[in-house]
């Protein structure tokens, strides 16, 4: 991940969701405050406290792809890496209710939110 991949995921999420205000919480990866990130006027990003993975639903995320995507495999190029991600990935996003049980922590799902 890098600031230039950061900005290309937030533009398609922005894409898939033009109508919509999406609040995304990233941790304090140097890709999700790069200077240079272009953020879409559709997208709020909400920083979590440093050294806190205890807030971070996405690490449920990553535990999810690495047991399902990556139980064993050795790779012998990055190209492999990311085409196992290409599968995994869509999976894990076609499936609205495991990943909301990954994700949808209460502190998260009882945030009352008002958009100005």
């Amino acid at each position: 991940m890098n600031t230039e991949r950061m900005g290309e995921f937030l533009q398609q999420v922005s894409q898939a969701h033009p109508e919509e205000l999406i609040v995304m919480v990233v941790d304090g990866a140097s890709s999700h405050k790069a200077k240079a990130l272009v953020i879409p006027g559709n997208i709020r990003l909400v920083s979590l406290p440093p050294y806190a993975p205890e807030l971070n639903p996405q690490e449920h995320v990553w535990d999810e792809l690495r047991e399902k995507e990556f139980p064993n495999p050795v790779f012998n190029h990055m190209d492999a890496v990311i085409k196992q991600l290409e599968h995994g990935l869509p999976r894990l996003a076609a499936d609205a209710i495991g990943l909301r049980s990954l994700t949808g922590w209460p502190w998260i799902v009882g945030i009352n939110l008002t958009a100005h």
